[in-house]
């Protein structure tokens, strides 16, 4: 019997047969460059910058020959994010924070440029002469080694424009990319099954008048084929109001509403057609002079006359080239009601361009077919409008979503847009990069924007990455996160040094592990305990401190040679008051050059049996300089005149320590609000110190502040932490909004930036808990990014008193399991709803 049933085979249609030399040929004789587009991400570009990206692709088109065709392709694919639960040793906070976002929805998306090479015959066709109504391809018009020669010149300086342009990469696809290999699909086989999934297997297409099918795909087209179906006015960017704010304004591109903010799997075909601009100009001087002949007899002819009239005007005054253009959104669904309200989107996106919605469905299948990367040459004639390149290319989109950074190294934020995790590097490729000069951070929000959250969150990826973390901090804002690691690492690690009555704060200076006293442990035991003998306003004389110097230096030997003895103060003093007072009286040192008694007298305080003798006498044998993680919460000692300076110097001796004995290893010091405390009693030039040099050791140095007036008003903030701390952190400042203005002065931010950072929280998802934060990085990138976690992390990251205490109260109940305190907790709150 025979077979009547309308069916062919995709071999005998496809209109491409080769790609050589980088090129890929149709069997009508086009050549085609592929290249994969990099653009900004969303919500980055201000308003000059989108000025910038059209103004290069202005420069771009206008340097390929007559009969080019520009296709810009963009997918926006829906995909679902898998968590990296595959790590090794992961702790329990990593993988309940993987495990918060499986399979959180989001649009990925990518975007491809196709120059193809065709001729004056195929631009001209209509859909009536499109491939997929003939029976064989032959090339009408061959394409000889010289056009061949000049068109991939200008397609390499085409590429060259667009890349000095610094927000624009194309990059060249290669053969594999394209056609694919065995084990993986290539452009061509995921344009024909609309899916990026590497399954390798392709559908059958349904190419009907009333409905259009690849597989179970149904497809819907909207068109912008008409200049009657476009807005009056048009530019390259628009503002984004859910965004702005009265003192700020958020800019996307004209485009934006067909692009990432149209939540549907669809795609974006941009088309501009370089024809032979002084022909298209003779033929509407031609049409004109008809229309003006014809005018009489209809009104219709009048306006068109004037429309040809003014378009012919604008394009010999400003000296403009007369293109031809088409656009075009393609979505689709497995769904048939979904594809309902699909259409429905489209058609308000793009209302929301101020463009008249055409839902296409004549030509729809040769529309879908001229979109084959490569085959821009079969697209049909009338689905295009005359215009000129430069409001054709404010139709051009010019974002993409939020990209991970190429390093091994970073933290995990969340994409404002859709919530994905994002990998984000703010410490070593900024530096490679030479975006920034240090790693050191300047956080500052105020009260309840997440301050403590953030950074939580942020040494928490530190810690586990290998990194020495020392905080310092005035509200038990660590305590969960600490006690978590200490349960991780089973003691040898997350030392939370707090002061009270019952357990009050102590330390050993003297002891080290390895017995090994360098010069910088020499020179903070110096400091500690001059700071101890002498008054901020009593300086020591060169007599006073040559003594001190070889009173440690003595006590010192003494130890490695006697390695019963324990070293703590007491031995130092008990030593001084004995053995070194024979050497002293040896040596004739006068009493006005050095009061050993005097010097006793003061110290005795912290010898046994004195008021302080627990400060400096600690009994546990602890060597903070191999610990990773390390809080000191000075809240109830920071208005103490004896205790605060002994334990910052203390601090500052740990964390230097570090910093010269660690090679090769990252270090991270984060002061919170304790740092107008250590500025105010005399420990400026540490943090000065600290600052400048944090970065030759690989590490950085983070400072946390909530209050405007602190910035303002201290030097040290303002002179020597700002102009040292590249990247800056700045959470929800709509309670400094009327004094924004000093803000933006002082951390010398730009207006783009302030757009960004007054935008934070103002569009938030209800549907998700989260608070958004500005990362700026050298002045030149900065994005905001939101700061999402999943309720086991939010339990040990909350500074919530009553929560806290929940967590706490619990723990102390199952024998200090902080960690099983959270489970128990985290999964009553889940099942309760």
């Amino acid at each position: 019997m025979r077979n009547t049933a309308k069916i062919t085979t995709l071999e005998s249609k496809f209109p491409l047969m080769a790609m050589e030399d980088g090129f890929l040929i149709s069997k009508e004789a086009d050549i085609t460059a592929c290249f994969k587009v990099t653009l900004p991400e969303i919500f980055t570009a201000a308003s000059d910058e989108y000025i910038i990206i059209h103004s290069a692709w202005q420069k771009a088109v206008m340097t390929l020959p007559e009969y080019c065709i520009v296709h810009k392709q963009d997918w926006f694919i829906s995909e679902k994010y898998k968590p990296e639960m595959d790590k090794e040793d992961a702790s329990f906070l990593h993988r309940s924070y993987q495990q918060h976002f499986n399979e959180r929805p989001f649009l990925n998306h990518h975007c491809y440029l196709f120059i193809t090479q065709s001729s004056k015959e195929r631009m001209r066709r209509q859909s009536n002469f499109s491939s997929l109504c003939k029976g064989v391809l032959i090339p009408k018009e061959k394409m000889n080694r010289e056009s061949a020669y000049r068109f991939a010149e200008a397609v390499a300086q085409f590429e060259r424009i667009m890349n000095d342009s610094g927000f624009v990469m194309l990059t060249r696809m290669n053969e594999e990319e394209v056609l694919g290999t065995e084990d993986k699909k290539g452009l061509l086989s995921e344009y024909l099954t609309l899916s990026t999934v590497n399954t390798g297997t392709l559908e059958d297409l349904c190419l009907g008048a009333e409905e259009m099918r690849i597989g179970n795909k149904r497809l819907c087209l909207h068109t912008l084929s008409d200049t009657d179906d476009l807005p009056s006015k048009v530019g390259p960017a628009s503002v984004y109001d859910k965004l702005s704010t009265d003192r700020s304004d958020c800019m996307l591109s004209f485009a934006s509403p067909v692009g990432l903010l149209l939540s549907c799997d669809h795609m974006y075909n941009q088309y501009l057609f370089i024809d032979n601009s002084e022909e298209n100009l003779r033929k509407f001087e031609r049409s004109a002079k008809n229309m003006h002949s014809l005018s009489r007899y209809s009104r219709a002819n009048q306006i068109n006359k004037e429309w040809i009239e003014r378009y012919l005007n604008e394009a010999h005054s400003f000296s403009l080239t007369s293109i031809r253009a088409h656009f075009n959104v393609m979505a689709w669904s497995d769904e048939p009601a979904e594809l309902k309200q699909i259409k429905n989107d489209v058609g308000s996106a793009l209302a929301l361009m101020e463009c008249k919605p055409r839902h296409n469905t004549v030509d729809t299948a040769t529309l879908y077919w001229a979109g084959i990367p490569g085959n821009a040459g079969d697209f049909p004639s009338e689905e295009s409008f005359y215009t000129f390149i430069e409001p054709a290319l404010c139709f051009f989109t010019a974002e993409t979503n939020y990209q991970d950074s190429p390093s091994p190294f970073g933290i995990k934020m969340s994409d404002r847009l859709t919530g994905k995790p994002v990998h984000l590097d703010i410490s070593d490729l900024p530096m490679k990069r030479g975006i920034i000069t240090n790693r050191n951070k300047f956080i500052l929000g105020p009260s309840g924007s997440g301050k403590s959250f953030l950074t939580n969150h942020m040494v928490r990826q530190y810690w586990e990455q290998g990194t020495h973390v020392l905080l310092v901090d005035t509200g038990n804002s660590y305590q969960g996160l600490c006690e978590l690691i200490k349960g991780k690492t089973k003691g040898k690690d997350g030392i939370y040094f707090t002061y009270t009555e019952e357990n009050p704060i102590a330390f050993n200076p003297f002891y080290t592990d390895d017995r090994v006293f360098d010069i910088e442990k020499k020179e903070s035991i110096k400091t500690l305990i001059l700071t101890l003998w002498k008054r901020d306003d009593e300086p020591p004389t060169r007599a006073e401190e040559v003594a001190l110097s070889n009173a440690v230096n003595l006590y010192i030997e003494f130890l490695k040679k006697d390695t019963s003895h324990q070293p703590c103060f007491n031995g130092f003093y008990q030593f001084v008051s004995e053995e070194y007072s024979k050497i002293l009286e040896e040596k004739r040192v006068r009493e006005k050059d050095f009061d050993l008694a005097n010097f006793l007298n003061v110290l005795e305080p912290y010898y046994k049996g004195g008021e302080y003798d627990y400060l400096l006498n600690s009994d546990k044998q602890l060597d903070l300089l191999s610990k990773r993680f390390i809080v000191f919460e000075i809240d109830a000692i920071k208005d103490h005149r004896i205790l605060f300076p002994v334990v910052t110097i203390i601090i500052m001796e740990v964390f230097i320590n570090k910093m010269r004995r660690l090679k090769g290893i990252r270090k991270m010091i984060l002061i919170e609000e304790a740092w107008k405390a250590i500025a105010r009693e005399g420990m400026a030039e540490y943090l000065k110190y600290l600052v400048k040099t944090v970065r030759k050791f690989f590490g950085e140095m983070v400072i946390v502040t909530q209050e405007v007036d602190d910035i303002i008003h201290s030097p040290i903030v303002k002179e020597s932490i700002i102009n040292n701390s590249d990247c800056k952190i700045l959470l929800d400042q709509r309670k400094y909004m009327n004094r924004f203005d000093e803000i933006q002065s002082m951390l010398g931010l730009t207006d783009k930036q302030r757009g960004e950072i007054l935008s934070i929280n103002q569009n938030n998802d209800p549907r998700r808990l989260y608070k958004e934060v500005w990362i700026g990085l050298g002045g030149t990138h900065s994005a905001v990014y939101a700061t999402e976690v999943g309720l086991e992390c939010y339990l040990a990251y909350t500074t919530e008193e009553a929560e806290k205490h929940e967590v706490m109260q619990l723990a102390s109940e199952l024998g200090g399991d902080v960690e099983g305190a959270i489970k128990r907790i985290a999964a009553e709150k889940k099942s309760s709803g």
